[in-house]
């Protein structure tokens, strides 16, 4: 089958194996794909990745045991659990010890032709909603996580940090939700089109402190250090970023603020689902462009251009 694959370098292989189908899992058939921020990281360097790239997908289900999922279109959750482990027995299996991560961690991704995932980790898709708006359903869910992990008052002023993909998701899923929240970063290109949008964008230079929540994703090291600068005394930072390079953090004003530090990862499925089925968040304005996966390489390069913000691949 087709894969784009890193290792030591990206590549478009037409010849990788197909992935097989063990005792309670199904093969999926990727339709369209997201690049991310965490798909460039893992290219940079990040969890030394090596195999087919991609964990943000819908598809649709060609090989199952379960009648309920074949021939449906599907989401996935990208962490593959033991189901065995004492993690998992208490209901973290998102953080088991012996998973492994689609695209990310020990399974190959969602930058093929087919992917092999187990049948819990899938979702139907509502037929009202479009592939294009499905392959949202991932990042929307890991926005939606911050409001699992903490229960943030209405009047609480919300600063997302970064204005790309990542940030602009969680600063429409905040406002969706009826929060006052503003997204900030250094293009003003992206902040203007994100204004566009109906959101509150800012030069993070002209920005002042004093925030209840601070959530960082710029991507960078450096977020949690200007976080900690942004958020008030007794707020919480929500890190969402994930980088290949290490930081050297002066953590001490997160002590003498006796700042909550939140650590955010992947979100379940059916909220972003919800979401996305009844219109209350729509990312679809954020994409750039949408490249076939034979133009995967360009498809990158296009992926990490500032001016951009979401780029697809369409992949059958």
């Amino acid at each position: 089958m087709r894969a784009i694959v890193f290792d030591n370098g990206l590549a478009l292989r037409r010849d990788y194996p197909e992935p097989k189908r063990t005792a309670g899992e199904s093969i999926v058939k990727v339709l369209t794909a997201g690049i991310c921020g965490t798909d460039l990281e893992l290219t940079r360097g990040y969890m030394a990745w090596r195999g087919v790239l991609g964990h943000e997908f819908v598809g649709r289900v060609v090989e199952s045991e379960n009648r309920d999922l074949l021939g449906r279109r599907v989401v996935g959750g990208i962490n593959a659990a033991c189901r065995r482990c004492r993690f998992c027995a208490q209901g973290l299996g998102r953080h088991c010890p012996n998973r492994t991560v689609l695209g990310i961690l020990g399974r190959d991704g969602a930058f093929a032709d087919l992917l092999a995932l187990p049948d819990e980790n899938l979702h139907p898709v509502p037929e009202a909603v479009p592939d294009e708006l499905a392959v949202f359903t991932e990042p929307v869910a890991a926005a939606y996580e911050i409001l699992e992990q903490k229960a943030i008052p209405r009047n609480h002023r919300i600063l997302v940090l970064g204005d790309g993909r990542l940030g602009a998701i969680v600063a429409m899923v905040m406002a969706a939700e009826d929060y006052d929240v503003v997204v900030a970063g250094h293009y003003r290109g992206k902040l203007a089109a994100l204004s566009a949008l109906g959101l509150t964008a800012r030069p993070e230079s002209e920005l002042t402190g004093g925030y209840d929540v601070v959530v960082d994703c710029t991507g960078t090291s450096a977020g949690l250090s200007r976080a900690l600068e942004m958020v008030r005394p007794r707020g919480t930072v929500v890190l969402k970023s994930t980088a290949a390079d290490g930081a050297n953090l002066n953590l001490a004003p997160a002590v003498v603020n006796e700042v909550t530090m939140l650590g955010s990862r992947c979100g379940r499925m059916g909220p972003a689902l919800d979401a996305l089925a009844a219109g209350r968040v729509d990312p679809r304005p954020l994409v750039s462009d949408v490249f076939p996966l034979d133009d995967g390489r360009a498809a990158f390069e296009a992926a990490g251009k500032a001016p951009n913000f979401k780029i697809l691949l369409k992949i059958s």
